[in-house]
């Protein structure tokens, strides 16, 4: 089935909406930590919120990190890693080496 035709706008909203639903779903699922992301897909909380931070930058907007993480977080970073951050596993730790040697 062939995608259907979509002006920019359109478009823009339906990123944004799409963006803003997985923020929300982040949020929710506290028990996801960000190295089970990193391992598995890739991205994690703190590449969105710097993501984030670049796309204001490319618009002449200066977001600083902290900033920028707790408009992802919904909180403070500190406040999140307090409450919900466990320690890495060693399993955890050797998958994200080899996945990202250059991290």
């Amino acid at each position: 089935m062939p995608q259907p035709e979509i002006d920019e706008a359109t478009r823009t909203a339906l990123e944004a909406a799409a963006f803003r639903r997985l923020v929300q779903h982040l949020r929710e699922r506290t028990d996801v930590q960000n190295i089970d992301l990193m391992n598995l897909a890739g991205f994690c909380r703190n590449c969105l919120s710097r993501w984030y931070r670049e796309a204001a930058a490319e618009r002449g907007m200066t977001i600083a990190d902290p900033d920028a993480r707790e408009i992802i977080y919904g909180m403070p970073y500190r406040d999140w890693q307090a409450k919900y951050q466990t320690e890495a596993t060693a399993t955890q730790k050797a998958a994200f080496a080899s996945a990202n040697p250059h991290h």
